[in-house]
């Protein structure tokens, strides 16, 4: 990068030169080394990334890799604009903290006070329970998909409220885990419209964005608007090239803010000093929110507060459509480092870390447990299906090509001792229990939440008689029903506007496909009455069988 080029975007990014001193403690190379990283992606005929790294709160390095727009051979700079998806989350936060700080709403408060619409659960879910994840409210993406939403179809807050209003039962007692989702920052950004009387956008702007000097910063909340600069989403095409990856979202809260690498870092740096909204407040989303037995999650106000390799860091990453992005800050030694990348097969988190490793891996330890060998053998015994009673979940996996991996997942499994395994270079840790004559093999999932899910191994045969199942399964939650049939020997299930999902049968009553885990419930006589879908974000969402003339009744009304 010329020195004439860094001064041009030193100036657009509104900071200033590092000093010489503060750049001395750093590698001589790390431009070079960071240029390495995302060589990969620095072509014209592919998607990339923006790249933006603070030190000691000035600008250290900034620059643009691949394109931000293939049809019109638009390069990516540091003054692209990325939709950056779930980072947004965080400034939702603050802006809930804003709102607190002025007694304007607790964070304690019952949501039903200010969305009165939404239904009075058994236990009551607060403002808190929203921006901890803690809220045990089922996936707002889910349920539109299972009402018939299609993928690119526009999404808005009035559907999703429609959706969640509906619901009768939630995943988990509030406070009882942690589950991420989009649906509670969706809901906390209505509360800021309801308790400010601006909508999140002017709010965020006036209160954040325009305080910080965030000039390229705003929520969308209208899919069709025109936003220069802009770096358009990507996703590969099957048989080479890419595709379109934008998501067409008029709700926003959760997702759907629009800036720059430059914008963010000024952001980072204010979690730093408190420039806006006080260090009370910036302190306050950094702090971890609690389970209702006194567990820290590890996850604050819109960020992740896990540390890495020894440093404490607070971070959070984004995906949606065609964006996969990632902001990372080590306050301990002032270090931000932002990746907006704009290719869906990307992946930021990786590439941002490998960055702090150019900066402070002199300061990193190296916490990944160690791989163990084990024989084919020993692999093929862990092969099959398991089925967690909590989550209602099932998880396939297989040994393929050497290493034990989940059906359809090409990520391989390294074994770590003591029946435990972590997926690929994560953290995460499934650990294995040797069955007994009371209980078939287990399973427990650690991923990067304190709680665990527990599994067991399915026994049950494979059903043959699969006309059993086939039948019309009305779910009132969503006001949709679905079809079961019988297609060259396996299920398939069909709802209105959606393609048909091929189900694979696990053994008993248990079905898994693209929708996650459908496991079909029977009346005390013996016969089938009913379903329930599962997957991590959504908890048995149940459709009840219809009898044939409540299944006609349904199909004329579906075709009307």
């Amino acid at each position: 990068m010329t020195r004439k080029l860094l001064v041009s975007s030193l100036l657009l990014l509104g900071l200033t030169c590092a000093p010489a001193l503060a750049a001395d403690t750093l590698p001589k190379d790390r431009h070079q080394q960071v240029d390495a990283l995302f060589a990969p992606w620095s072509g014209k005929t592919t998607p990339g990334c923006a790249v933006g790294i603070t030190h000691e709160g000035t600008l250290d390095y900034a620059r643009g890799y691949g394109m931000a727009d293939l049809e019109h051979d638009v390069p990516i700079t540091p003054q692209s604009i990325f939709l950056i998806a779930s980072i947004s989350k965080q400034f939702t936060a603050f802006s809930i903290g804003l709102l607190a700080q002025e007694s304007k709403l607790s964070l304690d408060d019952d949501i039903r006070k200010h969305l009165p619409e939404l239904p009075a659960y058994a236990k009551t879910i607060t403002v808190a329970h929203l921006m901890h994840h803690t809220n045990g409210l089922r996936e707002q993406g889910q349920l539109l998909n299972l009402a018939g939403w299609r993928g690119d179809d526009v999404y808005t807050e009035a559907d999703i409220l429609w959706a969640l209003s509906r619901q009768r039962g939630v995943n988990f007692e509030p406070g009882s885990e942690i589950v991420y989702g989009n649906a509670a920052y969706t809901l906390l950004s209505i509360i800021v419209r309801r308790v400010s009387g601006k909508p999140l956008r002017a709010f965020a702007d006036e209160r954040i964005f325009k305080p910080l000097g965030m000039a390229d910063t705003h929520f969308r909340d209208d899919h069709t608007e025109v936003i220069p600069r802009r770096a358009w989403g990507y996703g590969p095409r099957e048989g080479g090239g890419w595709r379109l990856g934008v998501p067409n979202t008029d709700h926003y809260g959760s997702s759907n803010l629009f800036t720059t690498v430059g914008d963010l870092l000024k952001w980072e740096q204010n979690l730093l000093n408190g420039r806006a909204g006080g260090q009370a407040l910036v302190t306050s989303l950094q702090t971890s929110g609690r389970l209702n037995d006194g567990t820290v999650t590890g996850y604050g106000g819109g960020l992740h507060l896990t540390g890495y390799r020894g440093l404490r860091m607070v971070s959070h990453d984004g995906m949606e459509g065609g964006y996969r992005t990632e902001a990372l800050l080590f306050p301990d030694h002032r270090l931000s480092i932002v990746t907006l990348c704009n290719g869906g097969n990307i992946d930021p988190g990786e590439l941002t870390r490998k960055v702090a490793e150019v900066y402070l891996g002199a300061h990193m330890k190296n916490v990944m447990p160690p791989a163990v060998k084990l024989a084919d053998a020993q692999l093929a015994t862990l092969a099959g299906n398991y089925w967690s009673p909590q989550t209602d979940e099932v998880v396939r996996l297989e040994l393929k090509d050497g290493a034990l991996r989940q059906v359809g997942v090409p990520t391989a499994f390294v074994p770590i001792g003591n029946g435990a395994f972590r997926p690929g270079e994560s953290m995460h840790v499934w650990r294995f229990t040797a069955p007994t004559a009371r209980a078939s093999r287990e399973l427990s999932i650690q991923d990067s939440w304190p709680t665990t899910r527990n599994f067991i191994r399915l026994t049950a045969p494979v059903p043959s008689a699969l006309a059993t199942f086939a039948g019309q399964y009305r779910s009132d939650e969503l006001d949709t029903t679905y079809a079961v049939r019988v297609a060259d020997g396996k299920l398939a299930l069909r709802w209105p506007r959606r393609d048909e999902v091929v189900l694979d049968a696990v053994g008993g009553d248990r079905f898994v496909g693209s929708l996650g885990a459908v496991t079909f419930t029977r009346a005390a006589s013996g016969g089938i009455d009913g379903l329930t879908i599962s997957n991590r974000r959504l908890r048995r969402l149940r459709a009840e069988r219809l009898g044939v003339a409540q299944a006609q009744r349904a199909a004329s009304a579906a075709s009307q």
